[in-house]
């Protein structure tokens, strides 16, 4: 890596309001007015404002949207050093609010290790179930230190095995190829973590995303005080994380719907290993058609709890996913008892908090039921946000009791 000297300069173009200035970690191509010197891609970069004053360093990849990304507001050598510092001060972070001892390799349980800007890592993910890591460098710029990053990991958490999960399609933005393997010393793809005292089965290798969505771990916690002795609905529940949560919690029966018979698969897997056999359901059927059928057979549910995908990959889709996220909202509603529950995400990172509420205002209004909003929640702490940067707060997460007219 080249020395502070003899890096590139970018020069921003003459505006005042650029987000960079105020903390944001990305720089647009449009954004840019000049690149002074020569600059491979996924080289670091220094990065100044039209007055030359100097504003920080970051990795640079012409070929992506977001053209820069930084690293750092101050002039010191981003080195092998300075990568495994960051490492570390994630790892610490997680062992600090968790009152986790270290080394979390020995752990049972799930954590975040690393959540690429919230960790000032932009485009590195690491998860850590039951001991064993996934992880994806998901920009040019990142994955030129996969190997210092590897390093300290190995140093830090000391894993029982490691995967890598670099088959995400996002890749190839960034003129990366897509790949998945074993790092070191394989091991059986599907491990065991302990969430909330739940045994969950947890695909590395072919599971959504790194293989389980850590996110919701507080929040799955956060439904079992009113699922005692109910009937709950998990849809979309991909390996039924939200349904164990219940079932443990006291439900007398769970039903899981999802499109996918993979993950179901895992559900079921799940609910053998914790004895829920008998009070579990599983379903591989499309939700928004579920939902529809249970509406029209009078089939009801104390509690329904909704994960969808980002139905929002981009604003373009907003208009779009906002439809699609009102039906499912309002169908909840319908099906949910009086007095019920409905348990209600959006991950995407496109749908704003105020959005995702004036939805639920629209179901309620359309579907004549009055909400009352119990919770308003979020992703857990070891997927921190980043004040000043919106795209680090992507889960949105309430609780809303439903009525009859009131």
């Amino acid at each position: 890596m080249a020395d502070m000297a003899k890096r590139a300069i970018v020069r921003l173009t003459p505006n005042n309001r650029h987000r960079v200035l105020f903390g944001h970690p990305w720089i647009f191509s449009n954004e840019i007015l000049s690149v002074d010197g020569h600059a491979e891609p996924g080289d670091i970069v220094e990065v100044r404002d039209r007055r030359d004053k100097f504003v920080g360093q970051g990795y640079i990849n012409p070929q992506s949207a977001i053209t820069v990304r930084m690293l750092t507001r101050e002039e010191e050598q981003i080195d092998e050093a300075f990568i495994r510092e960051r490492v570390r001060q994630a790892v610490h972070y997680r062992e600090a609010i968790y009152g986790e001892p270290g080394p979390l390799g020995r752990s049972p349980k799930g954590y975040r290790l690393v959540f690429s800007e919230g960790d000032f890592l932009p485009g590195l993910i690491v998860d850590l179930f039951g001991g064993y890591l996934v992880f994806q460098t998901l920009t040019l710029g990142i994955d030129k230190w996969k190997e210092t990053v590897l390093d300290a990991l190995r140093d830090f958490v000391e894993p029982k095995g490691i995967y890598e999960r670099n088959d995400a399609p996002v890749r190839e933005l960034e003129g990366l190829t897509q790949q998945a393997r074993f790092i070191g010393r394989p091991f059986d793809p599907l491990v065991e973590m302990d969430e909330n005292g739940v045994t969950i089965v947890v695909d590395t290798q072919k599971g959504q995303k790194t293989g389980y969505f850590l996110d919701q771990t507080d929040n799955r916690l956060a439904i079992r005080a009113f699922c005692p002795g109910k009937t709950v609905l998990d849809a979309f529940s991909y390996s039924g994380g939200f349904g164990l949560s219940a079932a443990l919690a006291g439900a007398d029966r769970v039903v899981c719907v999802d499109v996918s018979d993979a993950a179901l698969d895992l559900a079921r897997a799940g609910a053998a290993k914790n004895g829920f056999t008998g009070k579990m359901t599983l379903r591989n059927a499309n939700v928004f058609d579920v939902l529809r059928e249970f509406e029209t057979n009078g089939v009801r549910f104390d509690v329904v709890m909704l994960d969808p995908p980002a139905f929002a990959r981009s604003r373009k889709m907003l208009g779009r996913a906002l439809t699609g996220y009102k039906e499912i909202n309002l169908r909840a509603m319908k099906i949910v008892k009086e007095g019920g529950f409905v348990c209600t995400s959006s991950c995407s990172q496109h749908v704003t908090k105020e959005e995702f509420d004036q939805m639920l205002e629209g179901a309620a209004a359309d579907s004549k039921k009055t909400v009352r909003i119990v919770e308003r929640r979020g992703q857990r702490p070891d997927h921190p946000v980043w004040a000043g940067v919106p795209e680090t707060e992507y889960l949105k997460f309430r609780i809303c009791q439903v009525f009859g007219p009131r």
